[in-house]
């Protein structure tokens, strides 16, 4: 099995020749890196939502099922990620691996795969430890196993916390048989980012074909509102009032339809709800949400109903979408205090980044 230093060897090729060039690993970039001033006083910026990919664990992969998943270069870490970050005025990524596809693998595969990943984002981070932190992305369908993994990269490796999906192939990760790795969650004090994969637990085959890419747009944000929905009137962030969660997209439908969640509760006789507290406390206490809503009212709504204490910047890189930095550095709605916790000082704290 390919190890750490395997890795390092293979992304490290990339960076060597411009260190002998007389680059250093951080400013091997020609372009000037943009830095972000909020009334005069410079701030770092820090970006939640960063995916990334290690295409070297398809060695791990021959003969599985799993043997054919597609991992782009393009997503791969490597200079032109430093590149895109300077231009943007991005000081800190934390990244993460995404789609969970190892969600389908036995547990021995799966162990590897997570491990391989982590070990490989510690390397990374490493090699440039002023520009990024990671984010586990655990075997969740262990819950056990994903436990161990949490604390091995947290305690080990150094990354800040977890990435999750908002289920497991199907079945809502609000079960009692996941509170094992809320459990340690809480105990660790990990913030647990939670990004969605088009809402595959809950559309019908077919239900978002056609144009518009509605997977993405529509599928994506309700899955985030379906996983948030359910860990609020399933009760786990009630067992687990430690819990920090970040979702993706805004915190998807919720935060803007939250006066039906507000009510479902009290008006609906077959809820069956067993939430303390009302859905808003949730938000404006344990749930935290990104900036991907690209224009001011959306900005200016999401720090109405959570926040801006709840909210945090995110790219979505590499993925071709608006950047948000400029959104929140230009609101007419955000006081200095509150564009300088959104766009980094919120997840400077979340994620111990001194």
């Amino acid at each position: 099995m390919p190890n750490r230093r395997q890795f390092l060897r293979t992304v490290g090729g990339t960076t060597a020749g411009l260190v002998a060039m007389g680059y250093g690993l951080n400013s091997f970039s020609q372009a000037p890196r943009r830095e972000i001033f909020i009334g005069g006083r410079r701030v770092e910026t820090v970006d939640i939502h960063a995916h990334a990919v290690v295409p070297e664990v398809s060695s791990l992969l021959g003969g599985t099922p799993f043997s054919d998943i597609g991992m782009p270069d393009w997503q791969a870490l490597g200079p032109a990620r430093l590149e895109d970050m300077n231009q943007r005025g991005i000081d800190y990524q934390a990244i993460s691996i995404n789609r969970y596809w190892w969600y389908g693998a036995d547990e021995n595969l799966a162990s590897s795969i997570v491990r391989f990943h982590d070990e490989a984002l510690a390397e990374w981070v490493e090699m440039h430890p002023d520009r990024f932190v990671a984010l586990t992305s655990v075997a969740l369908q262990y819950p056990e196993l994903a436990a161990e993994q949490l604390e091995y990269a947290m305690t080990e490796l150094g990354h800040r916390g977890a990435s999750i999906g908002g289920h497991v192939l199907g079945e809502h990760v609000s079960d009692q048989r996941f509170d094992p790795f809320w459990a340690k969650a809480q105990e660790l004090g990990a913030p647990i980012f939670m990004h969605p994969d088009g809402a595959k637990n809950a559309i019908r085959d077919g239900g978002l074909s056609g144009r518009g890419d509605l997977g993405n747009i529509i599928g994506n944000p309700l899955e985030t509102t379906i996983f948030l929905s359910h860990l609020i009137y399933e009760g786990v962030l009630d067992r687990f009032p430690g819990l920090r969660i970040v979702a993706a997209h805004g915190g998807g439908f919720m935060p803007s339809y939250m006066g039906r969640a507000e009510v479902a509760c009290h008006v609906r006789n077959n809820a069956n709800c067993v939430n303390a507290k009302d859905p808003s406390d949730y938000l404006r206490e344990q749930i935290l949400v990104d900036t991907i809503v690209f224009d001011e009212e959306g900005l200016r709504h999401l720090v109405a109903e959570v926040g801006a204490n709840h909210i945090v910047y995110g790219t979505d890189a590499p993925f071709n979408w608006p950047d948000t930095l400029d959104l929140v550095l230009d609101s007419p709605s955000l006081s200095n205090d509150e564009k300088a916790a959104i766009v980094g000082g919120n997840l400077r704290l979340l994620l111990r980044i001194s």
